[in-house]
């Protein structure tokens, strides 16, 4: 063991009683939380349209601010953005985390505060950091080095004093400086934008390093991993790494890729989730023994959950910590010290322990795809069909898509069945429309696409007319509001319509 170790296990164990703290208490540290938030509020045009400073209690916040989506707060959001200060939040916005975007936009753009930057990214991080040790108080994490792989880094100028970029790149941007020492590759190799070639720079800089953690997301984290054993030589990360210990990951779910990193890196390691997005840091797995991730409940961010039926109603129900169920679905609804005010993130948690509040992401209040970090939706599938049938002359009337997982021997991409009314002349150039409109209506996506590193080119199937409704009628479906699901995140219904054509095709493992 290192003689490092006891000492740094000792430092970071330091928050403990921190912790402690809001785990034993949640409600009340929520209720921390939202006095903070209206008083800070208060002072901003959007506090006073919604008169905060009179706000005394939970009820008169849901009964004067609505529930918002990004379109709603987008209008404020493209002033802050301008340059104006005191719109959402009370104090300067100098960053913006640029993430996927909505029906009408191809990104969208997140205020990141210094507050929520302190008390809630930074915060969080240590915290995670801390109940690791405390469940490993003979661990060697400290004494190397993490690699932390992002997404792409490249950090746009708005004016003088405004920049986005995407969320690992702000939060490098504005780490503190000892953190370099703990942290691998050098930041001007971790902010390069062009992937093909950051790759290689990250393989080749991080080979000679004590790398004891990693942190990203896995389909990133496998093509960084599988170019390392190619220069290197060797069998398994481990022999690259032998200290390797950790990963953290999060973005998409872990379940298809699990098996691959276990080969890969050739030896047990800890693997924990981590529930980290644009708008802030939710939750982190604390025990690998269990499968949930634990409310980050003093981090900056008051949460309200609403019962999926709620889901579409003017003024929607939500309840409160105290008021939800185990095993129940709900979209998760925050306010922050960003200034997003009661806005819908639009995934869907359910909570497996109420006592400590452990969670899981089930999924997104509509369909998509997110198999790669790619967060497709149907908004974009749809525009996309509606372009290449425009490009090609075809008609479609129906479709499905899912995901098709990494292999060792090829890269993620999107698997499609279509039916059409009138074919294209080619399916090979109505598969290349429909990727380029992809692209251009999905940025996420279309990084994902780049050079073919993390997605290959969709793989795409026509259907004979009348295999949707006959596979419907089989499951006793047809007609009504049920309907073929235009996108789904595994490949159970896949499969399945797969099966139904072909009863001899074998059945996939990775559904």
């Amino acid at each position: 063991m290192n003689l490092l170790s006891p000492a740094i296990s000792r430092l970071a164990r330091l928050r403990q009683w921190s912790i402690e703290q809001w785990v034993n208490d949640p409600m009340a540290a929520q209720h921390a939380v939202w006095q903070d938030l209206i008083a800070a509020g208060q002072y901003t045009e959007y506090g006073r349209l919604h008169n905060f400073k009179d706000i005394r209690l939970l009820d008169d916040f849901k009964e004067r601010v609505p529930v918002n989506e990004y379109e709603d707060l987008k209008p404020y959001i493209q002033r802050m953005m301008d340059g104006e200060d005191n719109i959402l939040w009370n104090t300067p916005i100098h960053w913006f985390a640029k993430s996927s975007g909505t029906t009408s936009d191809k990104s969208k753009f997140i205020p990141v505060s210094d507050e929520s930057l302190k008390n809630g990214h930074f915060k969080a991080s240590k915290d995670v950091i801390t109940m690791y040790y405390i469940r490993h108080p003979e661990s060697e994490l400290l004494t190397g080095k993490s690699l932390v792989l992002g997404g792409s880094h490249q950090i746009n100028m708005v004016n003088e004093e405004i920049q986005f970029g995407d969320l690992s790149a702000v939060v490098l941007q504005n780490s503190p400086f000892w953190s370099n020492w703990m942290r691998t590759p050098d930041l001007s190799i971790a902010l390069m934008d062009e992937w093909e070639e950051k790759i290689e720079k990250l393989a080749t800089s991080t080979i000679s390093e004590n790398v004891t953690s990693m942190a990203g997301v896995p389909t990133w984290t496998l093509v960084l991993l599988k170019r390392i054993l190619e220069i290197t030589g060797k069998e398994t990360i481990s022999e690259v790494w032998p200290n390797l210990e950790l990963y953290l990951h999060g973005g998409v779910s872990f379940v298809p890729y699990r098996e691959q990193f276990e080969k890969i890196i050739g030896k047990p390691i800890f693997y924990l989730e981590s529930y980290n997005a644009s708008e802030g840091f939710f939750a982190a797995q604390d025990d690998i023994n269990i499968d949930g991730m634990l409310l980050m409940a003093d981090h900056g961010i008051f949460y309200e959950f609403m019962p999926l039926d709620e889901a579409g109603k003017k003024h929607p129900k939500t309840l409160q910590l105290n008021e939800v169920e185990e095993g129940k679905n709900y979209a998760l609804i925050i306010s922050t010290l960003g200034g997003l005010w009661r806005y819908i993130v639009g995934d869907t948690i359910r909570f497996v322990s109420l006592s400590p509040y452990l969670l899981k992401v089930s999924g997104r209040i509509k369909h998509y795809i997110n198999a790669f970090g790619e967060e497709v939706i149907v908004d974009n599938t749809d525009k996309a069909i509606a372009i290449a049938c425009e490009k090609t002359g075809a008609t479609v009337n129906d479709y499905t898509a899912a995901p098709v997982y990494f292999s060792e021997a090829s890269n993620g991409a999107h698997e499609w069945l279509i039916e059409f009314e009138k074919e294209p002349t080619s399916l090979e150039v109505f598969t290349q429309e429909l990727d380029t409109a992809l692209q251009q209506n999905n940025s996420d996506y279309e990084a994902k696409r780049y050079k073919n590193i993390a997605l290959s080119m969709p793989v795409l199937h026509k259907v004979e007319k009348g295999v949707f409704n006959n596979w419907l009628k089989s499951k006793d479906k047809l007609g009504g509001q049920h309907k073929i699901p235009r996108l789904s995140n595994d490949r159970q219904i896949m499969e399945e319509i797969l099966r139904f054509i072909n009863p001899s095709a074998p059945v996939s493992k990775l559904q």
